[in-house]
């Protein structure tokens, strides 16, 4: 990257430059040892062209085409959706060419976490009351608020109790993918490190019957009642308990008797290796390929190096630069398993007579992205160089070590609604626009990408890459990010938690037809 006072080139080989701040039409710009006119007026992270462009020519952008040109564009033009078409280049789909091992680091790391009886690392202690179908959300919340108004100050080691309520669970078929997929997520969330209690209310007459995703996920109480004459219940059906009312009273009960041995727990050194963190991109900009999104890879392979496992997601968003990752694939299979999961999202979006062009957002346009391939160009970089290891199906338990990869669409709440149920305790969130996501039971560490948003939203944004185009390096940021991680794990309040956010972000991902 080579940057001017107004411009960034990204690549050698690029055709557009990037505007670092907005350009008004007619304007003098330099670029390279070369003076370019806008012509045009360009905002800050849009595009603007260094070289003649003829009609159907690639634009280029990171050494890598993100589309064609409509008609011919001139240098010092505004390069943006006016001008560009988004035809998916031709992809070379090389596997295992570029397989580049982080260095080991010199010393081991920690954080402070949860120990759990099961073995597994807590970065949070949360309990959880889970709504199997929409028919039990209510009930649900009124357990969480019960116990949260009349119990909870008295136990200042619970972090809170969250009702994890959705819209679906019944009219969808029996046993089909979607009703596995539904279960894994839940079941995800009342297995997770996070959470340290949890009941699961149904119904009773839905599909997602609550003692199927009981029995098919090994559900456990909290550790700790084993010398409980009857151990606690885990699964209530609102028409066996005999109503609302008596649901509720009955969830509090048993979550009540849980509470001081939920509370009963302490922070211990617990090495970093035992961390899943998710990486998402949400409200993304022109600049979130160039600050944020690169520095969260490099705090991914630091990550990695010291053998933690970071999670890329959003398939849609890797649309366009799949190749890129297949070099990185630790075997051909791996890499074939990606390429498997975006042709099914080709012919997924074909179904309903989409395509996954639509994407970019109006947010995402109005930041400076015109195509898809752009957008994941810029997306991918969150996964820093390191070997990808595996790719996982949507919230299917994640247990290998290293950069990974899990199926889900570009949607926020519901791709990070996956990585917590795969086991993610952290969230790392890069955004552009202004995205103001919060997770529970998972802190998210927000990252902007420029500094008059960061300014304007400090109250959402915990780091700021945008200091990137003011002269600090990826590597710098990205090290900052490394170190928030962990202290993050360990118990620091991220900006989302302080405002008690995530109550609402619980988001399982329906693919298939309601009935």
């Amino acid at each position: 990257m080579t940057s001017s006072t107004s411009l960034l080139l990204l690549h050698p080989n690029d055709n557009v430059a990037v505007a670092k701040e907005y350009l008004s039409e007619g304007s003098a710009v330099l670029s390279g040892d070369r003076t370019l006119t806008a012509l045009a007026s360009i905002p800050p992270g849009h595009k603007i062209a260094i070289a003649q462009i003829g009609e159907d020519a690639p634009i280029v952008k990171y050494g890598q085409v993100i589309g064609y040109a409509m008609s011919n564009i001139g240098m010092g033009d505004w390069v943006h959706v006016h001008n560009v078409k988004a035809t998916k280049p031709g992809q070379d789909y090389a596997f295992s060419t570029e397989l580049h091992e982080p260095p080991k680091p010199a010393s081991e790391r920690f954080f402070n976490g949860y120990r759990r009886a099961n073995g597994s690392a807590g970065t949070r202690n949360y309990v959880a009351v889970i709504s199997t179908v929409n028919c039990s959300a209510t009930t649900a919340k009124y357990v969480a608020r019960e116990l949260t108004e009349t119990d909870l100050s008295e136990y200042p080691n619970i972090d809170g109790v969250v009702a994890f309520v959705h819209k679906e669970g019944c009219a969808l078929a029996f046993n089909s993918d979607d009703h596995r997929q539904l279960n894994r997520t839940m079941a995800g969330f009342a297995k997770h490190p996070n959470i340290v209690a949890c009941i699961v209310l149904g119904l009773g007459c839905e599909t997602a019957q609550a003692t199927v995703l009981e029995r098919d996920h090994n559900l456990v109480q909290l550790g700790g009642v084993k010398d409980a004459d009857e151990p606690p219940p885990m699964v209530l059906n609102i028409q066996e308990v005999g109503g609302v009312r008596k649901t509720v009273a009955k969830a509090v009960s048993v979550l009540r008797d849980l509470l001081p041995l939920a509370n009963d727990v302490a922070r211990e050194p617990i090495p970093i290796n035992e961390l899943k963190i998710a990486m998402e991109c949400g409200g993304s900009d022109g600049n979130s390929g160039i600050t944020a999104n690169p520095a969260v890879g490099v705090a991914s392979d630091l990550l990695v190096a010291h053998g933690a496992t970071t999670i890329l997601s959003e398939t849609t968003e890797l649309y366009g630069a799949e190749h890129l990752l297949t070099r990185r694939a630790v075997t051909p299979e791996v890499g074939e398993q990606l390429l498997e999961r975006i042709r099914w999202w080709e012919n997924y979006a074909r179904r309903y007579d989409a395509s996954i062009d639509n994407n970019p957002s109006v947010g995402n346009k109005n930041g400076g992205l015109t195509t898809i391939f752009e957008k994941s160009l810029g997306a991918v970089s969150k996964g820093g160089t390191s070997p990808l290891r595996a790719v996982y199906q949507y919230a299917e338990p994640i247990t290998e070590k290293g950069f990974v990869i899990m199926d889900s669409p570009g949607f926020d709440p519901a791709s990070i609604t996956g990585k917590v149920a795969s086991g993610a305790q952290v969230v790392v969130f890069t955004t552009g626009r202004g995205s103001c996501f919060g997770c529970k039971p998972s802190p998210t560490i927000k990252v902007a990408t420029n500094t008059p948003m960061f300014n304007r939203m400090k109250d959402d944004m915990d780091i700021n890459a945008g200091t990137i185009l003011d002269g600090s390096s990826i590597e710098e940021v990205g090290e900052e990010i490394f170190e928030r991680i962990i202290a993050t794990a360990s118990g620091q309040a991220t900006l989302s938690e302080a405002q008690g956010i995530g109550d609402e972000e619980f988001c399982p991902w329906f693919p298939g037809p309601i009935f």
